[in-house]
């Protein structure tokens, strides 16, 4: 006759709890031992100093997380772990500091700048896109977080020249209902060609005759920003277009509807949102 074995007692689930935190912390002590190995490759072929950012692989990293994720521990808790430790070991690599618009209100952007980069990395905060811009562009390698909301200024025009800052990420990159930092912005730095995510491209267009006609005629499947170009007299927008269409798709429809194309340029790209669903 067989007995039952007894359940594991407090101690027992405790001591087990234990085992599993001592492995976790030894796991980033080893992954800090690969940073610093990396570094020193870098150093020794002449990259270092170069921009740390590799939001293509962020964003691979982040999907697999996602898809891989069960249990009790919600979704918010290991994507914010992950994403502080993403954040700060590219920090080690090569220090940086986040710039952030507060114009959109603190309280929203302080949350998404901690949940994405924690305490370690520097917070600056800016009354206003343009400084958060000016800032980024002055650096060497920082980064600027800008609001993806409706405002009354085109903050993305000052994108356009060429070795301005650009858009490489938008946040929250997994977006739900009940995300806890879930006001959606823009991560600039210096253009990073060699690492850049081109599944959304973004562009910046200006168009004169803007109308409410004009409005309507904008393909569904963008994601447009306006706001007025007094300029022009017109309206200046950031269109972001998913895999599988092309700006000229929005130009023909713009056009179709009145309004002239003033300019057009491209100012980034960033990562397809990856969405949970409850």
């Amino acid at each position: 006759m067989t007995h039952p074995s007894a359940p594991p007692s407090l101690a027992d689930l405790r001591a087990e709890i234990d085992r599993i935190d001592a492995a976790m912390h030894h796991l980033l002590m080893e992954r800090s031992a690969i940073i610093d190995r990396l570094v020193q490759v870098k150093r020794s072929q002449g990259t270092e100093g170069g921009s740390a950012f590799r939001p293509a692989r962020e964003a691979d990293m982040m999907r697999r997380l996602v898809e891989r994720h069960h249990g009790l521990l919600p979704l918010d808790t290991v994507e914010s772990i992950w994403r502080v430790i993403i954040a700060t070991f590219t920090y080690v690599q090569a220090p940086y500091a986040v710039h952030a618009d507060l114009a959109v209100g603190e309280p929203a952007m302080r949350d998404s700048a901690r949940f994405h980069f924690g305490f370690t990395v520097p917070f600056v905060p800016h009354m206003g896109a343009s400084g958060v811009i000016e800032a980024v562009e002055a650096s060497k390698g920082d980064l600027g977080l800008l609001p993806a909301t409706v405002g009354t200024i085109p903050w993305w025009t000052a994108l356009e020249p060429e070795r301005a800052p650009k858009i490489i990420a938008r946040l929250p990159f997994v977006e739900r209902a009940d995300h806890p930092a879930a006001l959606p912005v823009f991560v600039v730095s210096h253009p990073i060609p060699d690492a850049a995510v081109t599944e959304v491209r973004v562009y910046s267009v200006r168009v004169s005759g803007w109308s409410a006609r004009a409005g309507h005629a904008l393909p569904a499947f963008a994601e447009v920003l306006i706001a007025p170009d007094e300029a022009l007299d017109g309206a200046a927008l950031l269109v972001s277009l998913p895999p599988g269409h092309d700006i000229g798709e929005v130009l023909t429809a713009l056009k179709g509807a009145g309004a002239g194309i003033r300019g057009m340029c491209a100012v980034g790209s960033h990562a397809a949102i990856h969405k949970v669903h409850a």
